[in-house]
């Protein structure tokens, strides 16, 4: 059976088209001609059977069919162009490409990096965050920061210290209390949960930890990704479970309080991993011994 595929010239057209909703603005862009998108198009119309825009005299917008397919089609470019700019670095010695969970790099390696750079003025960074672990035989980057259980095939692993799990919430949502006398006084507020496949809340297991497997709260917030979660705890929406290694600066700078003292240890954690032999790599080496001197961890050098 012949596979059907459009050209990227004709996926880069319509991306380009979809996102301007201007054929001379991705003409532009791709350094085509303004017939030539057009063309590209109508060629990716035909073999979809599908129309993808519709055309009127001063406006251009995407059908449904449209709509549906350009996330396809962005992601296939992205995913390509991170493939090949991987390949690109392979080449330079130079560039780390790490892959980072995003509340991760957000809270704990993008404050850390200024160090490095210091430190290495010659290694240039590429970072990408992600939502999700993929051990392809084919590795996008040099170093990453994953969370699980540590156990992913083809991969070295390390983790990153040990991590707990709490309640937090906004100092305004108690109203004008630092902390409650028990677990059970949090059934009168709002929990807020994470239900993001990867690094999720575990609110089940501490309520087990703190004796409280039966607590039933006044409502619920259901969040996609752990960082939702805790902004919404941020802006006093309820109380969240947080993790010591995302949300102690928080404390800290008192945007978020603990208003209990039970803390549970979590069921997975953070882990510094790379490829099986990637070690060798003299870049890979370097990030990660100031990575565990940063954070305060032995070193394995």
């Amino acid at each position: 059976m012949k596979t059907r595929l459009p050209s990227m010239t004709s996926l880069m057209s319509f991306e380009a088209t979809a996102r301007t909703l201007s054929f001379t603005k991705a003409a532009a862009e791709l350094h085509l001609t303004q017939t030539a998108i057009s063309h590209q198009i109508k060629n990716l119309e035909d073999l979809l059977g599908h129309k993808l825009f519709i055309r009127s005299a001063n406006k251009l917008t995407l059908t449904k069919a449209g709509e549906e397919y350009l996330s396809t089609v962005r992601e296939v470019i992205m995913n390509l162009s991170i493939a090949t700019e991987s390949l690109i670095d392979q080449n330079n010695s130079n560039v780390l490409a790490i892959e980072c969970f995003g509340m991760f790099a957000v809270k704990q390696l993008i404050p850390r990096l200024q160090e490095f750079q210091t430190l290495h003025p010659e290694i240039m960074l590429r970072i990408r965050t992600t939502q999700q672990t993929k051990t392809n035989p084919i590795h996008n980057f040099d170093v990453a920061i994953w969370h699980g259980n540590g156990n992913w095939s083809g991969m070295d692993s390390e983790p990153l210290g040990s991590e707990e799990i709490f309640p937090v919430c906004s100092p305004t949502l108690l109203g004008g209390k630092l902390s409650l006398a028990s677990p059970a006084e949090m059934a009168q507020y709002r929990i807020i949960k994470a239900t993001s496949p990867v690094a999720n809340d575990e609110w089940e297991s501490w309520m087990a930890f703190a004796n409280e497997g039966n607590l039933e709260f006044s409502s619920t917030i259901h969040c996609d990704h752990l960082a939702t979660s805790l902004e919404a705890a941020v802006s006093g929406l309820g109380i969240a479970l947080g993790r010591s290694s995302l949300v102690e600066d928080d404390l800290k700078n008192g945007v978020l309080i603990e208003p209990l003292s039970i803390r549970a240890p979590s069921s997975s954690n953070y882990y510094l991993v790379s490829p099986k032999g990637g070690d060798q790599n003299k870049k890979t080496k370097l990030f990660k011994s100031w990575l565990r001197k940063s954070m305060g961890l032995s070193s394995q050098d």
